[in-house]
């Protein structure tokens, strides 16, 4: 969702907020919170919420608090104190809504991890934010070369710098340690910061970059998605999905996140339905369970003499052989229960006009003056008949 600046201007060429990277609204930024607090006052008696959602590049966020007399809200650039220096990060929350952040991550009030804002960003200080940002891409460059010239096993995948350009991070994945000491050394001598490497995972890797997933929408994890849980090949099985690494693997290489989103709604519904390991007893044989169908409710089983027949059973006629097998009631075959299939009647296109043809109005041809042209063609270019 863009901000109404955002849209189109002549000639399809996108228009653009024209504000020096930042918005106005926050609605083009990664991770974005819909504040539906914002234009609510406080009730009679509680006090405003001096904290705030301050929003680093990509996927680091923060709380801060600020200091009495000033008043941030979202879109503001603010400077942050960090040790050594400060950062300058955008304020994406403001107001009730951040105590429940706070509450829904368990960070507490006077916890050590909530920062402190300085003042908001002057034109300098932004001018001079973006002048890094844009160096980010050459220096990450750099690095790279650096580290496979060392043969490192690593690969920096995201560089950040620090408001005041004095300091920067390096994101990077390995699958196994690295000794970078060396690197750090070098990358120190050659771009004259303080260099702090971090190690991230894949999935932190794909939301610090970004991209487009197979479902064409941009990325959980760099729109809105802040926590990564683990995701088995259980929520596949579970979801009645082929086990295709292909088709279930994200850009990070790893399953994708949207399996978990549907998987308590499938674990609830299959309460319902029998278990697959259980067989069902009858005179002509042993139904052994085949697949299922959690959306229409039905089971497919076969013999166990008879592989290629499948019968489709409901839930509830698998469940009253069940009852019965427990009974020790004699059950003929699973034909009996067999859900018959409603055929529905095909439909004719209807018109709009009855029987009657559309061309009814139409004039008629006339297809003896069509003859006659085609024979006196025939003629002219055959030419006279010669008489003898």
């Amino acid at each position: 969702m863009s901000c109404s600046s955002c849209s189109t201007a002549s000639g399809g060429t996108p228009r653009g907020c024209k504000s020096n990277g930042s918005c106005g609204s926050d609605s083009c930024n990664k991770l974005t919170v819909f504040d539906w607090l914002e234009n609510m006052e406080p009730a009679s008696g509680d006090t405003p919420c001096s904290f705030v959602e301050v929003r680093f590049k990509n996927s680091r966020k923060e709380f801060f608090r600020f200091p009495e007399g000033l008043q941030a809200r979202a879109g503001n650039l603010v400077i942050t104190a960090v040790q050594h220096g400060y950062d300058l990060g955008m304020v994406t929350l403001s107001g009730p809504l951040v105590s429940m952040q706070m509450k829904r991550k368990k960070i507490a009030e006077n916890s050590d991890a909530i920062g402190k804002i300085l003042r908001i960003a002057n034109q300098t200080e932004i001018d001079k934010w973006q002048e890094l940002r844009e160096k980010e891409g050459n220096i990450q460059k750099r690095a790279r070369e650096m580290a496979i010239a060392l043969q490192l096993q690593m690969k920096i995948s995201d560089v950040e710098f620090q408001g005041d350009g004095k300091k920067a991070i390096f994101y990077y994945t390995a699958d196994q340690r690295v000794d970078f000491r060396q690197l750090i050394k070098d990358m120190a001598h050659a771009f004259s910061i303080r260099i702090e490497m971090k190690q991230i995972g894949l999935r932190e890797e794909a939301s610090r970059l970004g991209g487009i997933g197979s479902c064409g929408r941009e990325l959980c994890c760099s729109t809105w998605l802040t926590d990564f849980r683990s995701v088995s090949s259980g929520a596949a099985r579970y979801q009645q999905l082929s086990l295709n690494p292909q088709k279930l693997s994200g850009q990070c290489g790893r399953l994708k996140c949207c399996l978990n989103y549907e998987l308590d709604a499938y674990r609830s519904a299959i309460k319902a339905f029998p278990k697959p390991e259980v067989k069902l007893h009858t005179e002509k044989g042993i139904g052994v369970f085949q697949k299922m169908d959690i959306f229409k409710g039905v089971l497919w089983y076969s013999y166990k003499n008879d592989w290629v027949t499948w019968h489709k059973l409901s839930t509830a006629a698998v469940n009253k052989i069940i009852q019965k097998n427990k009974a020790k009631e004699t059950v003929s075959s699973l034909e009996e229960y067999v859900e018959e299939e409603i055929k529905s009647e095909a439909k004719i296109f209807d018109s709009g006009v009855g029987e009657d043809s559309l061309n009814r109005f139409d004039k008629p041809k006339n297809f003896q003056k069509k003859k006659r042209r085609k024979n006196n063609k025939r003629k002219f270019h055959n030419g006279p008949k010669k008489t003898t």
